[in-house]
């Protein structure tokens, strides 16, 4: 892959990892649940949580794939997979945006604990979610690929801006909840979806593209 700016590195990735946050999953379901109980602060922790497991993720993956960077083939066929995951989540995110609704979840069961509850949640439904490990094992190997071409500022950049998504996402939608959903409709959301759903077309086609050496 071409190298790229940090700020592009940081950009793309917080819009891929908005989208992926966006998807209607485990963690949104905890993290709607969880913010009616709890309130705002209930989200931040969810992610801390989330965050510290791809933190521990990241860095292994990076020293594992540091090694194999100039091997064409293998950073070619790891770009195209994880451009087809890109173009298959986008199709999704576009085809369906009428089922996203931010209406809180039923209040029976699962945590009633605190913060270090919240945080410990925040880590166990992700990694007890396949959809969590397909997505690292083609997007976010793809783009640790592609990050690592600019050393480790490429890969702080790409880690920062996917867990800022992650924060601003399931923020916005603590308080949303919490507030009672007066900062954000579902007919907000799911325009934004849509918006991220179109995003994430492009952006897998580009992978594809680089992965099969139709863009330089």
């Amino acid at each position: 892959m071409p190298e790229a700016t940090l700020a592009l590195i940081f950009g793309t990735s917080f819009v891929v990892g908005l989208s992926g946050a966006m998807s209607p999953g485990p963690m949104l379901t905890l993290d709607i649940r969880e913010a009616a109980r709890h309130g705002f602060w209930a989200g931040p922790l969810i992610v801390l949580g989330h965050g510290i497991l791809e933190f521990a993720l990241v860095v292994a993956l990076a020293l594992g794939l540091s090694q194999f960077l100039d091997q064409g083939t293998l950073v070619a066929v790891i770009s195209v997979l994880g451009g087809l995951f890109l173009v298959w989540l986008g199709v999704q995110m576009v085809r369906r945006p009428g089922a996203l609704s931010l209406a809180p979840a039923s209040q029976d069961g699962g945590s009633k604990g605190g913060g270090r509850n919240l945080v410990l949640a925040g880590a166990l439904v992700s990694l007890a979610n396949p959809y969590w490990s397909l997505w690292w094992a083609t997007i976010g190997l793809g783009y640790l690929v592609w990050s690592l071409k600019s050393g480790m500022a490429g890969l702080a950049s790409f880690f920062g801006g996917h867990i800022l998504a992650d924060l601003a996402w399931f923020g916005v939608v603590a308080l949303a909840v919490a507030g009672g959903r007066r900062l954000m409709s579902d007919a907000v959301y799911r325009g934004i979806s849509v918006a991220c759903g179109a995003f994430l077309l492009l952006l897998g086609l580009y992978f594809i593209g680089t992965g099969t050496g139709l863009v330089r």
